[in-house]
């Protein structure tokens, strides 16, 4: 059986790319490539994959980059590749939260397109800024809130947009991991290390590092627009400087209320993300560890289970998907659709065309909304709990 998706559309030539940060030892970097390559939409062709110059240069041998392409130096990168007719036209940036708004400025105050990790920045007068400096710039801001790129959350997205729920109601959605637990960055683990310092992370710890997923989630499905939230945040390991666990209670513009729980000390999570949304007419529920599938109930009636390209599903699940139902596909593939959404609005921007209009990606829009989310539910906290507008 063939399915209308991925493998019929045409290949315009590669985009070439570039990369900050993601050198060896890097798990996100690693991801990124794979997602970038695996529709065969970009080519890795420069980078500056860590400040130390020798791990610089080791990580872009180990990568096959040409060493006149390989630098120490996000500056000296933007300069000079803006200058080379051959040059990069994206760059995906993957280094800590701290570094993200001034590598992004760099890039596109030169033309080129940014694809950037999440959360946006580590601060809101950063987010706000880099998005004055995305506003005058000719090129694409794409963040990548990878978990947007799976079918069966844009078949959510879809049933909420027709109408299959009704007026959305209610909003629950939580990120549980258990990998937080012990104290393992003062052992010097490098992931944990950064992550819980408010130097490189920023002011939020599991609130910045999952929550801002978790909340990306439920707008996107939704397409609701968050109103106030009040926030409980702990940090249960003695010593961290960071939240590691946090409720978060939600009033969303139009009446619906929510409840987003995210944590890095609930054991036998691995990374444990689910949304459920109630409304008039019906529920879904859709869980991370089993992504090919959707619950959906409308009200007095049995439960359906939809699966991925399978009956029942719309053209928004369809166009994301690239082998027959029946067949998983998963967190690696859902990240390169938010790679191969950006090649299409990159494509069209170089010849002039109008983009796709089925063609959704995170923008810095809502990059400053998840920063935005994070800096409040630290202030909630710090007021007992107290109800912040955003």
């Amino acid at each position: 059986m063939a399915i209308e998706g991925k493998q019929d559309q045409a290949r315009p030539p590669r985009i070439r790319l570039g990369m900050v940060g993601g050198g060896a030892g890097a798990f996100i970097g690693a991801v990124h490539r794979m997602a970038a390559r695996l529709d065969d939409r970009f080519e890795l062709v420069a980078g500056a994959l860590s400040s130390t110059p020798d791990k610089a240069i080791a990580s872009g041998r180990d990568l096959g980059l040409d060493p006149n392409r390989t630098y120490a130096d996000y500056r000296e990168m933007a300069i000079r590749e803006a200058g080379l007719a051959d040059g990069i036209e994206a760059v995906s940036i993957v280094t800590p939260n701290h570094l993200h708004y001034d590598a992004a400025k760099e890039f596109l105050q030169r033309g080129i397109h940014v694809i950037c990790d999440k959360p946006l920045t580590s601060t809101l007068a950063d987010a706000e800024k880099l998005k004055t400096v995305a506003g005058e710039s000719d090129a694409l801001f794409i963040l990548t809130h990878n978990y947007t790129g799976y079918p069966m959350v844009r078949q959510a997205r879809e049933m909420v947009a027709k109408g299959d729920l009704g007026t959305i109601r209610i909003v629950q959605v939580e990120y549980p991991q258990d990998w937080l637990t012990e104290a393992i960055e003062q052992t010097g683990a490098k992931q944990a290390v950064w992550r819980t310092d408010p130097a490189q992370s920023g002011a939020g710890g599991s609130t910045g590092d999952i929550g801002t997923h978790a909340y990306n989630l439920a707008c996107f499905v939704t397409g609701l627009t968050l109103d106030s939230l009040a926030a409980d945040l702990d940090s249960f390991v003695e010593g961290r400087r960071l939240d590691d666990n946090a409720h978060v209670l939600l009033r969303f513009k139009g009446g619906a209320k929510g409840m987003l729980w995210c944590s890095q000390v609930a054991p036998g999570h691995e990374n444990g993300l689910k949304i459920r949304v109630y409304g008039t007419k019906g529920g879904i529920e859709w869980v991370q560890a089993d992504p090919n599938t959707l619950w959906f109930t409308p009200f007095g009636e049995p439960k359906r289970l939809l699966t991925r390209a399978g009956a029942g599903t719309g053209p928004a699940a369809a166009r994301v998907s690239r082998i027959p139902c029946g067949h998983p596909e998963g967190y690696l593939e859902a990240f390169a659709n938010i790679y191969s959404e950006a090649a299409q609005a990159i494509d069209a921007r170089k010849s002039g065309a109008p983009v796709d209009a089925a063609v959704v990606y995170p923008t810095i829009d809502d990059g400053l909304k998840g920063v935005a989310f994070v800096e409040a539910c630290v202030a909630s906290s710090k007021r007992d709990g107290a109800w912040v507008k955003l």
